[in-house]
């Protein structure tokens, strides 16, 4: 029987690489997302182990129903990939109290509030894996970006908590910190700051962006079979940028 995985925020980027991963190795591919037209181009580019099911996760009243939707359908979920993400690059003094708890509630506490629902199917079914996606702005003190920073900073806190508390259920929590990594967004962003470009590539031993198919490797990898005895683990992707000098 085909595992059945849920990628939030799934439909671009380092999800959508991670989904195609999944798919291309006969992962029946749940995307989640708010922009439907984005959710149906995502899964008529992935194929037939894909599907979708629309959800703003800042509503995370709608979670629950939303995972039980998933459940009556498929009828179990062996992965879940905590994707989906926001970020505002604003100074710290003009940044208000709602644009704070705004990120924060659609970076971190959405991510627990879903992976409590798919946890308690988990413990049901004796087993799954989740995966969280944090970032490199856990580690640096990068300025204008506090409320992504915190929030991933939480995540990575939360990963190794769930870890220790969900494993005697049987379900093993890793975490992926992704470098700077040439998705459209940061593409875009890098070749117009030439300075901050040099700055990343400098610091980057293997001296370029990664791609997203590594870190969707990588993803694969911590939630398959082959890594049955990892849990925990903050792995980043980064070609060394966190220990580059």
């Amino acid at each position: 029987m085909k595992k059945t995985a849920i990628i939030t925020g799934g439909a671009s980027g380092i999800g959508l690489a991670i989904a195609k991963k999944f798919t291309d190795e006969g992962i029946i591919t749940i995307l989640v997302g708010r922009d439907v037209k984005k959710l149906k181009h995502a899964c008529s580019v992935l194929g037939e182990n894909s599907d979708f099911f629309q959800c703003d996760l800042s509503d995370i009243k709608s979670i629950p129903e939303m995972v039980q939707r998933i459940i009556d359908k498929y009828g179990k979920i062996d992965i879940l990939v905590n994707n989906a993400g926001i970020n505002l690059k604003k100074n710290i003094l003009e940044l208000t109290d709602e644009e704070y708890q705004n990120i924060i509630l659609t970076n971190q506490t959405s991510t627990f509030c879903i992976t409590r629902a798919v946890a308690g199917f988990m413990h049901e079914q004796c087993g799954g894996a989740v995966l969280n996606i944090s970032s490199m702005a856990a580690i640096y003190g990068i300025p204008y970006v506090i409320a992504y920073t915190a929030s991933k900073s939480a995540i990575e806190g939360m990963t190794r908590a769930m870890a220790v508390e969900l494993a005697e259920m049987g379900i093993r929590v890793n975490c992926i910190a992704p470098g700077f990594i040439r998705t459209n967004m940061s593409s875009v962003a890098l070749d117009k700051d030439a300075a901050r470009k040099q700055k990343v590539l400098s610091r980057t031993p293997l001296g370029r962006l990664g791609k997203p198919a590594e870190v969707a490797n990588a993803a694969y990898f911590l939630v398959s079979d082959e890594a049955s005895f990892i849990t925990g683990v903050i792995l980043p992707v980064d070609g060394g940028n966190s220990i580059g000098f």
